[in-house]
């Protein structure tokens, strides 16, 4: 039977490396995209991610916005919808400190929209990106997903627990099958200019200053690119209960400054630091246990740290050339 998978998100980093692995997932599927190049950061580094799946007879791009409830029934209404990965969201605790309404409006009632579409044209799968930021700041680790998540301390952390949530309400009522994935910390190759390696990778061959907030000590559960994309293909086939919720990490955390000498190395050049406070809606550790993936989804991360950097920095190097305004698409 053919697949058509609904990719929200699909011109970003998560969503593009996704959709490269989707074309290996079956001989029958089409993929629709939707990204409306949020202008968080530049639309050029996105159509880099997406210039060969342009070219592609199964894929089609809607540059539209989740929140446009009649825009995504009318493509709704022109594909056959089998699956929704919904990856699209505002993301970054921080930012969302000083735009909560926009996060909300994005991330709660776009999320809405698109059960409400699955319900209306019988949807087989739903998969939520959610995020590890939801355990909030406890100290109790590893986080398990039975732990109760009442005290996020974010914006953007409370709209992805909020989400969750719908996708209950939603599969309970309608008998959606739906997988909320809580993501750890990604990186690779086209992640997000303003994550941590990215960025940090950029400041010290640049010979900025890398502000540290926490004072180096943070610890984040760091998760490379392509096994989260395992976990989601796993996530599509998953049919054990109609509703779960899976962590999705390397379950192995680094502290941060142990992070920086790794991208020292791989960098050959040492980091300017300037130690600083940890800021208003950072968690102390994420940290993830994934028993319950390995045992219901098969999931088994292979990337550790070291060879994820290693690669990223690869990437990094070639790609980049350490300019934005090098970007083109090839």
């Amino acid at each position: 039977m053919k697949k058509t998978f609904l990719i929200t998100g699909g011109a970003g980093f998560i969503g593009s490396s996704l959709i490269d692995r989707l074309i290996f997932y079956g001989e029958d599927i089409n993929i629709v995209c939707v990204d409306n190049f949020d202008p968080f950061y530049s639309e050029k580094f996105k159509q880099n991610n997406i210039c060969l799946h342009r070219r592609m007879h199964n894929y089609k791009l809607y540059v539209e916005d989740i929140i446009d409830f009649a825009v995504l029934k009318k493509i709704f209404q022109a594909h056959d919808i089998t699956h929704i990965i919904h990856l699209a969201a505002k993301t970054g605790a921080r930012a969302s400190l000083e735009k909560a309404k926009d996060y909300f409006n994005t991330n709660i009632n776009g999320t809405i929209n698109l059960l409400q579409l699955a319900k209306e044209f019988g949807v087989e799968k739903f998969i939520f990106a959610s995020s590890s930021s939801v355990y909030g700041a406890r100290k109790d680790v590893p986080f398990k997903e039975d732990m109760k998540i009442g005290k996020t301390i974010s914006p953007y952390a409370a709209s992805k627990a909020a989400g969750e949530q719908i996708c209950y309400t939603y599969s309970h009522l309608y008998g959606i099958s739906t997988v909320c994935l809580r993501l750890f910390s990604v990186y690779g190759p086209r992640q997000r200019p303003d994550s941590a390696i990215h960025k940090f990778s950029r400041q010290i061959v640049e010979g900025k200053t890398l502000q540290v907030f926490g004072h180096g000590k943070t610890i984040r559960d760091y998760t490379y690119i392509d096994d989260i994309n395992q976990g989601i293909l796993a996530a599509i086939d998953y049919d054990k209960s109609e509703f779960e919720i899976f962590n999705i990490g390397e379950s192995r955390p680094i502290k941060l400054s142990s992070l920086i000498v790794l991208l020292e190395e791989n960098l050959e050049k040492k980091a300017i630091l300037e130690k600083r406070l940890l800021q208003p809606g950072d968690v102390p550790i994420t940290y993830a246990d994934i028993t319950k993936a390995k045992e219901l989804l098969g999931y088994q991360p292979s990337t550790t740290i070291k060879r994820g950097v290693k690669k990223f920095i690869a990437w990094f190097k070639e790609f980049y050339n350490y300019c934005p305004s090098n970007l083109i698409c090839r």
